[in-house]
């Protein structure tokens, strides 16, 4: 498995401690498919938009269907995420 550096919530600063700040408000913990893109605070910052889009955004899908082809996709794709 790859290993990527990933910068502690209580060292981040900028966008990286911002997302940070949300995630736990969110889900009250940092899932590490967040972690892993504090190195660059504002890719994590818009790889979270777009998520948010996805999933909580106008769609033809219910929210039960995208989480289904989430699920899908990583079990397709060996993610343990």
């Amino acid at each position: 498995m790859p290993y990527i550096d990933e910068i502690p919530p209580d060292a981040a600063t900028g966008a990286a401690a911002r997302e940070y700040d949300k995630a736990m408000r969110r889900a009250g913990r940092v899932w590490h498919i967040v972690s892993i893109m504090s190195p660059n605070g504002e890719v994590m910052r818009d790889s979270m938009r777009f998520y948010g889009t996805l999933m909580f955004g106008d769609s033809p899908l219910t929210r039960s269907q995208r989480e289904m082809i989430a699920v899908v996709t990583s079990q397709i794709n060996e993610c343990v995420y």
